[in-house]
């Protein structure tokens, strides 16, 4: 079973590609995503058994020198993080919706696994950089308790200052504001 992903992301396209290809011959990793993000990044990411991924990850460090901005390894990863990526979760009628944004895209996967992890919360949807300025964001949603404890949560790991830009708890959503978040 695949339990670690590791994420980096550059501020060079090329070099990002460049580094792709490193970590995928240096661990058997499968690539999940390799893509263009806005404004001119580049994001991959992959997973794999633990040992794997760690190669894979240094690998792409090492030939993404000089452009890499930021970077994760995530072993025993949430199971519901990589469908939040994929924006496949199934959500289901909630009390409350959270949501948290950052300025760089690792800071979010780290901090949507941290809420998973922390409280009985289903993440709806991880947004990676696309078509919002290079930004990110994570959607959750639950009773409003395990919402606001996952927010803390989250909050709590974010340790690089300047990578938070905001965050929101949101108890009874209104049913047309959560229809537009699913």
């Amino acid at each position: 079973m695949n339990s670690a992903i590791g994420l980096i992301e550059f501020i060079s396209i090329a070099r990002g590609v460049e580094a792709t290809d490193a970590m995928l011959k240096a661990g058997q990793v499968e690539l999940s995503f390799a893509k263009p993000v806005c404004p001119g990044k580049f994001i991959n990411l992959v997973h794999g058994q633990v040992g794997a991924v760690e190669a894979s990850v240094r690998a792409g460090l090492e030939a993404g020198a000089g452009a890499v901005v930021n970077h994760l390894l995530i072993p025993r990863v949430h199971p519901t993080l990589i469908p939040a990526i994929n924006a496949v979760t199934p959500v289901p009628n909630v009390e409350a919706l959270g949501v948290i944004e950052y300025f760089d895209i690792a800071s979010a996967v780290i901090g949507a696994d941290t809420a998973a992890k922390a409280s009985d919360v289903a993440l709806m949807e991880i947004r990676l950089g696309v078509a919002i300025g290079g930004k990110s964001f994570f959607k959750m949603c639950g009773q409003v308790a395990d919402v606001q404890a996952a927010v803390k949560a989250a909050l709590a790991e974010s340790s690089r200052p300047g990578v938070l830009v905001s965050s929101c708890v949101i108890p009874s959503p209104d049913p047309a504001l959560f229809r537009a978040m699913i």
